[in-house]
């Protein structure tokens, strides 16, 4: 299973770039597949071992990872919750930003989907919607009361929209 993932080109040197700056790269997920019995939390960590060392191979690196495990109508009776961790609640990021003590006001959240952006905004933090993935779907479809920071094609272009405003 982890071996099926797969980057777009420009992804390591993404990455690579934020932590070159400094910055904390934090991966955050819903992963409801396990709460469907479709995954088990061993296959999303070692999805996770998978992309660290696809980035390590490229000089880039994560430096957490947290995923939501859980959904309210979950057939998995162990995962059937309300949390505060699915996004787009913020836990997983208020968890990030315990752990590695970083200011939520001064973080970016970049994702695909507006459960992203809500996140981030949830979090205090500026969010970044991108039209790889679902993205160019969910922008044509806009959340009333919710904009993103910015808008762009592809992880490369948030990483530089990221780095002029640090």
């Amino acid at each position: 299973f982890a071996s099926e993932v797969a980057f777009y080109p420009w992804s390591v040197d993404a990455v690579r770039a934020l932590n070159q700056a400094g910055l904390a790269v934090v991966v955050t997920t819903n992963q409801s597949g396990v709460a469907r019995g479709i995954l088990t939390e061993p296959m999303i960590e070692d999805v996770h071992r998978h992309v660290s060392m696809l980035l390590d191979a490229g000089g880039a690196r994560i430096d957490a990872y947290y995923y939501c495990p859980h959904h309210p109508e979950a057939t998995v009776a162990a995962y059937r919750s309300r949390c505060d961790c699915r996004k787009p609640g913020c836990g997983m990021i208020e968890r990030a930003s315990a752990d590695l003590d970083l200011d939520a006001a001064r973080s970016f959240v970049v994702g695909d989907k507006w459960i992203d952006v809500s996140a981030a905004r949830a979090a205090g933090a500026r969010g970044i919607l991108v039209r790889t993935g679902y993205g160019a779907a969910e922008e044509a479809q806009p959340l009333p009361g919710l904009a993103a920071d910015a808008v762009v094609d592809n992880l490369v272009e948030a990483v530089g929209w990221i780095l002029r405003q640090c």
